[in-house]
């Protein structure tokens, strides 16, 4: 047995390094270092091995293994399937990683939770993806039966806006714009403000509600009225509206409504 020149602990013969302080024992030709005198508040048993030791030796959490941790979490809260992604491969990377490192990295524990919440993610894919077949054309469905309920409500208003008007203003009779019978109608003040802004802006709930041309003589008193409703895409709607002077909302399946259609049932 023989004491380190460094740090006077007892090693043996044969020892080339230090397994106290980490020193090359074989580097004869370097002048001993002093032992650095322990703390008085040192703990019973404790050694210069806590002084002088390698800060390297202490084994650092893999960077990619936190990384699809963080990732496998976000995948719920902010990226779902993307962050599954990431944390997938991210979490193999670091196993790997860590594997390779001969104990220089740890943090198995987080790679391995972050994998678990990418594959479970990825597990529920085919379920999602069922209820949004079922849940998505039902969803567009009802919101195109709202759409249509709104026309329909819509025409009722203008409908009983135009008869107002008429009343108000005999000599001017029915109004061929919707501007007329909103809040800035000007050629008959007193009638003005019969349907919202929205509705005199020609759309609302995805319909175009427009005059049709057929319905009005343009002349001075107007003895009669038309107006279209007709859905602005496919999606917003699938049946087409039309009311004249008489109050009967008629639709068509498939083009702009007139007279001739059948009334709505």
């Amino acid at each position: 047995m023989k004491r380190c020149p460094y740090c006077s602990e007892v090693v043996q013969d044969d020892t080339r390094v230090c397994p106290h302080c980490r020193m090359d024992l074989a580097r004869v030709n370097l002048p001993p270092q002093a032992p650095a005198p322990q703390q008085a508040n040192s703990q019973p048993g404790e050694t210069q091995q806590s002084m002088a030791g390698d800060p390297t030796s202490q084994p650092q959490t893999s960077g990619k293994a936190t990384a699809s941790l963080i990732a496998g979490i976000s995948a719920y809260l902010v990226f779902p399937f993307f962050g599954a992604i990431i944390a997938i491969v991210l979490g193999h990377l670091g196993l790997s990683e860590i594997r390779k490192s001969a104990g220089r990295l740890k943090g198995d524990g987080l790679a391995v939770a972050g994998l678990v919440l990418g594959y479970i993610q990825f597990s529920l894919i085919p379920f999602i993806l069922i209820i949004a077949a079922i849940a998505i054309p039902n969803w567009i469905k009802s919101r195109m039966a709202a759409n249509e309920a709104s026309a329909v409500g819509c025409l009722r208003a203008i409908t009983t806006a135009e008869i107002t008007y008429s009343t108000a203003c005999p000599k001017i009779g029915f109004a061929s714009t919707l501007t007329e019978l909103g809040p800035n109608g000007s050629a008959c003040p007193q009638a003005a403000n019969q349907i919202d802004g929205v509705l005199a802006l020609g759309t609302k709930s995805g319909y175009r509600f427009t005059p049709r041309n057929f319905s009005f003589t343009r002349q001075a008193p107007e003895t009669g009225f038309g107006w279209n409703a007709d859905p602005i895409s496919p999606s917003t709607g699938s049946r087409h509206f039309f009311v004249d002077e008489t109050g009967i909302i008629r639709s068509n399946p498939t083009e702009a409504a007139d007279a001739d259609c059948p009334p709505l049932t």
